[in-house]
């Protein structure tokens, strides 16, 4: 019996440029590396990533952070932080822009 050859994939000759320019591997891979740096960064967990999506050269993130832990629970404080990596997943920059308590939610203005 012959070995069957594996099915490849064929690349598309924009794959080649969308995996360069996302060196970090991947959408998961930069919402790790999002948290991960963060993380370091404020010294505070990370709870979770709100967006991610690709940006010009890298990957733009929306992250969740634990800024001030209350009782009740609702009523912490949590921060909205912009993260930009670079195609390498490292972090280039960060900004808060939004506080909020836990128990809030968004209206339409």
């Amino acid at each position: 019996m012959a070995a069957e050859e594996p099915v490849r994939r064929r690349r598309r000759p924009s794959d080649e440029g969308v995996a360069a320019r996302r060196g970090v591997g991947g959408a998961a891979a930069a919402m790790r590396s999002a948290v991960e740096q963060l993380a370091q960064l404020l010294g505070r967990v990370p709870e979770s990533v709100s967006s991610l999506r690709p940006a010009e050269e890298g990957w733009e993130a929306q992250v969740e952070v634990l800024e001030l832990e209350r009782i009740p629970d609702t009523t912490s404080i949590l921060a909205s932080y912009k993260v930009t990596l670079d195609e390498r997943g490292d972090l280039i920059s960060y900004e808060r822009t939004r506080r909020y308590s836990r128990g809030a939610i968004d209206r339409p203005t």
